[in-house]
């Protein structure tokens, strides 16, 4: 094996131009890591915000990079076989130490998830975060049960798309919000029950659909709308905030008693690698192999497109969830 890579470095933060691709030497992995020969990883705002400087950890220079799909190439310890497919995600990934734009990482091996599938790479590489995003929020944030009404605010983002799949498959009607009218027949075509134009406030029109309010609401716009998020959610409902497509990640002298409806629950989700199993893990894929679920693929770019890649992150044109494939 040769003794470099190729990979993305940040030096500082910036614009999408900081990130440099350079050749630089492959992580020699210790016992308890596993070094993996990245075939594919996913792009998240996470990733944004910490380039641009705004993120609440990690340190430079840093390869970013919070997820990756691919083949193990070493486990000094053992815990894997060499040649298996895995996927890798969070636990300080890209920020603490160096993360997933490379052409190889090397990870704690409690933060690998061994999986099988024929699918192709782009497909498995925009799977890990977002499913555990979506599993999480749903799972732990909201607690969402067949019969339920689920309200997505955001629901064209690569979590929202995630969502809606996960809540059809678990029986929930799907509501889900976009800003835009072009983008309904996308979520329709997911299987979304009501799609919302969201101006701004849409608790309204939510409570014309669900006369008492949805049971339970995943807020993945921020904390600008999560004031009528909360309005549109009934009395013993709950509603998670996941995301902020916003970049409004707080309240300004937050008053509980004013923001929050009586009754109403408000939880959070941000989650890390244990919280997705090797077994929900595979249960999608398969569901995705059997054509059961839908993956929200948007724009698939090479290493080397990686900062316009970025460019489109920020002007939320890549359409579902970006993957660089290698």
């Amino acid at each position: 094996m040769v003794d470099v890579m190729r990979a993305i470095v940040i030096d500082a933060p910036g614009a999408p131009e900081v990130l440099q691709q350079r050749v630089v030497p492959i992580p020699a992995p210790s016992v308890g890591e596993v070094l993996i020969r990245v075939k594919a990883f996913g792009l998240n705002r996470s990733e944004l915000h910490f380039r641009q400087g705004v993120a609440t950890s990690g340190s430079f220079p840093r390869i970013p990079g919070i997820e990756a799909v691919g083949l193990v190439e070493s486990a000094p310890g053992g815990e894997f076989v060499v040649g298996a497919q895995v996927a890798t995600l969070m636990g300080g990934m890209g920020r603490i130490f160096d993360g997933g734009y490379a052409e190889y990482v090397s990870v704690p091996a409690g933060q690998v998830i061994p999986f099988h599938s024929d699918l192709p790479w782009a497909t498995l590489g925009a799977v890990p975060e977002m499913l555990q995003t979506a599993a999480g929020s749903l799972d732990v944030g909201v607690e969402g049960k067949a019969g339920q009404t689920l309200l997505i605010r955001g629901g064209t983002s690569s979590v929202g798309q995630a969502l809606g799949v996960l809540g059809k498959l678990r029986g929930m009607t799907v509501l889900a919000t976009t800003r835009s009218a072009d983008r309904v027949s996308l979520l329709e075509g997911l299987g979304v029950d009501q799609v919302l134009i969201d101006g701004g406030e849409i608790a309204d029109q939510v409570r014309r659909l669900v006369p008492g309010g949805v049971d339970a609401a995943v807020e993945l716009v921020g904390v600008n709308v999560m004031r009528d998020t909360l309005r549109a959610t009934r009395r013993g409902g709950t509603v998670c905030f996941t995301g902020m497509l916003s970049d409004q990640w707080s309240i300004p002298d937050f008053y509980p008693m004013d923001w929050i409806p009586n009754g109403v629950r408000l939880t959070a989700y941000s989650g890390g690698a244990s919280d997705l199993t090797s077994a929900t893990l595979q249960g999608f894929l398969d569901a995705v192999a059997r054509g059961h679920a839908p993956v929200p693929l948007g724009r698939v770019y090479a290493l080397d497109q990686v900062v316009q890649a970025h460019h489109d992150m920020e002007n939320n044109v890549v359409g579902g969830k970006g993957v660089v494939v290698l």
